[in-house]
């Protein structure tokens, strides 16, 4: 095994690049990015230097990070939401969503007629665009649904650029949408739909003591364990919601409340994860494909453009809470798990629920929208 590969060796740039963020968000440019964004930006960069793996060369450690980490870092999240909060934000980021799931299949529609990338992919393009509909909508989940309908994760070298295409604008678009608000408030001056109070949250500047600690670790892992059992039983379920739903209970106990420390680890296991999400961010893959490749990068980098003008457009004349619309756009083209990222980034804890319920809702309406895209390009 290559030194670069080793899981500890590995660990521990990712760690360093934590540390290495938020000393830097702590400068006077820094706190303009802030840590999520210069996280993912340190890693990126690093990946395609070739000092760490990148997608193409993927460790079982990542898929560790992504398959545990990911979600135990919204449980612990969870344990410092009140239910209260969560009822104010929730409408508007439903509607939000349910537009931005729109405005993705509109952007490929859009962007298909524009770039037209069956002229260089051939009869395969419909299937992309489906796909990339699908994972810009809800996810991963979506993408893998349509590919495995249509056999195409055995075209090989193009399913892999795709994913690597995949990969690069998601991650893109999260540096985007964490610039966004900001961005957008130079223009037009924004309001919050609501915002947090500390009687509405469990205080989030908590110094983590042991007995906290051996609690927080325990519950984190069994409760991932008993969501994870739940699913095999009610497999439509999915364990992210269950887990979820067992955070936000034990939040409402006296005994949780008292636990200290919760938002500190989680926060600490996001910036871990959109660590792994910018050495994702393979660009040498794409350029291997050549025309091919730039062709994929191009549509999906329209498509999701698009994406984001529509939904900003809407927001303009409805809900302008830029850093709501923010999270809501990055629940459509990352998922629920980097929308929390920017719910944490934000400092709006009473949309980290709603933004993981409207991830699961794009979980169900992408591979139908997937489905539809394909039906209509076809």
């Amino acid at each position: 095994m290559n030194f670069i590969e080793q899981p500890i060796y590995v660990l521990s740039v990712l760690s360093f690049l934590v540390i290495a963020a938020d000393y830097t968000a702590k400068t006077k440019l820094g706190k303009k990015l802030g840590v999520a964004l210069l996280v993912i930006l340190f890693t990126a960069i690093v990946a395609n230097c070739n000092l760490i793996p990148s997608a193409s060369n993927s460790i079982p450690l990542y898929d560790g990070i992504f398959t545990y980490l990911a979600p135990i870092s919204i449980f612990y999240l969870l344990l410092g939401v009140q239910l209260t909060a969560i009822k104010k934000a929730g409408a508007p980021m439903i509607i939000l969503f349910v537009l931005g799931s729109i405005a993705t299949t509109l952007g490929i529609l859009i962007a298909w007629h524009i770039i037209g990338p069956q002229e260089v992919i051939g009869e395969n393009g419909a299937i992309i665009a489906g796909m990339l509909t699908g994972t810009y909508t809800g996810g991963s989940v979506n993408f893998n649904a349509i590919a495995l309908a249509y056999d195409f994760q055995k075209q090989g070298v193009l399913y892999a650029g795709t994913i690597a295409v995949d990969n690069v604008v998601t991650a893109l678009w999260i540096i985007i949408t964490l610039a966004l608000p900001t961005l957008l408030r130079t223009f037009w001056k924004d309001k919050k739909i609501v915002s947090i109070t500390k009687k509405e949250t469990t205080e989030a500047v908590d110094h983590i003591n042991f007995h906290s600690l051996i609690w927080l670790t325990f519950l984190g892992i069994f409760s991932y364990y008993v969501s994870e059992l739940l699913s095999q039983y009610f497999p439509s379920i999915p364990s992210i919601l269950t887990l979820s739903t067992i955070g936000i209970l034990l939040a409402q106990t006296k005994f949780v409340a008292t636990l200290k420390g919760s938002h500190i680890l989680g926060l600490y296991l996001v910036y871990i994860f959109l660590a792994v999400i910018g050495a994702y961010c393979e660009i040498s893959a794409v350029l291997e494909l050549k025309a091919v490749g730039i062709t994929l990068l191009l549509f999906a980098t329209l498509a999701v453009l698009l994406h984001g003008l529509i939904l900003v457009l809407f927001g303009l004349f409805t809900y302008r809470d830029w850093e709501m619309l923010a999270i809501v756009s990055q629940a459509n083209i990352g998922g629920g798990t980097t929308a929390i990222a920017l719910a944490e980034s934000f400092d709006r804890n009473e949309l980290i629920v709603p933004a993981i319920l409207v991830g699961t809702l794009g979980n169900a309406l992408g591979t139908y929208l997937g489905f539809l895209v394909i039906y209509l390009l076809g």
